[in-house]
């Protein structure tokens, strides 16, 4: 007779995980207390722990303190020329593609912004035309999905055409995102391109904004935005964990 099985950490993530893609846990739930895991699983307390030390690594949930164990994953988002559409921006009064895209899953997605005039980084100041020295201003985001913090963005415009706009609000007050707000102050962009660093490491600062491990990978995106006579108006940099995304690219072969 053979003996009976132990529940290893491993089995009890495995158990958990498929809860969690079921849907069972959803997105920004919590999950039981270890104690309780350990009782249902019939195994000790330092087992659950290990459990969940394993499926934070996986990205699947986050440790709170005062709270409990956070489930932290969420389907991935398809980045694509799509998102950029004003139809797919300003749908239901979203303010931007981010909006959009977080209630399509049925998430309330929120903004934490700061505004300031900063140098800029010299490849962006290229990329803006702007002078050595010259200040911009700079708008960056911690975007979250049901508190779950998804994105960090940072938007970049000449002093000239944003200072004293909109653009230069702490608050998410722009239906449509920054290109309608730029499209209403006279530079409609027709054309993007994009530099996508597919995986690397984040920063410790990064990965504390992000609230992940600083094991797991982040896909670092740059973005230009351009308008007729082939100006860049706007260069946003995007930093989410990888297992959020999914990119998607349509191109002519011709």
């Amino acid at each position: 007779m053979n003996p009976p099985q132990k529940t290893g950490y491993r089995e009890i993530a495995a158990a958990i995980r498929k809860e969690i893609l079921a849907g069972i846990y959803p997105p920004a739930s919590l999950l039981p207390s270890e104690s309780e895991l350990a009782r249902r699983y019939g195994a000790s307390r330092s087992l659950a722990n290990r459990a969940l030390g394993l499926l934070a690594a996986e990205g699947l949930v986050h440790p709170q303190q005062g709270r409990g164990t956070v489930v932290t994953w969420l389907p991935p988002m398809v980045h694509s020329a799509t998102r950029y559409s004003q139809t797919t921006r300003e749908k239901d009064g979203a303010r931007g593609a981010f909006d959009s895209e977080v209630k399509a899953i049925g998430l309330v997605p929120k903004h934490e912004i700061t505004v300031e005039h900063v140098e800029p980084p010299v490849e962006i100041a290229e990329a803006l035309g702007m002078e050595a020295g010259e200040l911009c201003l700079v708008r960056r985001r911690r975007l979250l999905a049901s508190g779950i913090p998804v994105r960090l963005n940072a938007s970049w415009f000449p002093l000239s055409i944003a200072e004293n706009t909109v653009l230069e609000e702490p608050a998410p007050v722009i239906t449509g995102g920054v290109k309608s707000a730029l499209a209403e102050l006279g530079y409609p962009q027709i054309a993007a391109r994009e530099r996508i660093v597919p995986s690397r490491l984040p920063t410790d600062a990064e990965a504390s904004l992000l609230e992940i491990s600083p094991e797991r990978s982040v896909t670092d995106i740059v973005h230009f935005g351009q308008t007729a006579d082939g100006r860049v108006v706007e260069v946003t940099t995007t930093l989410t964990p990888a297992h959020y995304l999914i990119i998607e690219h349509e191109f002519p072969l011709i």
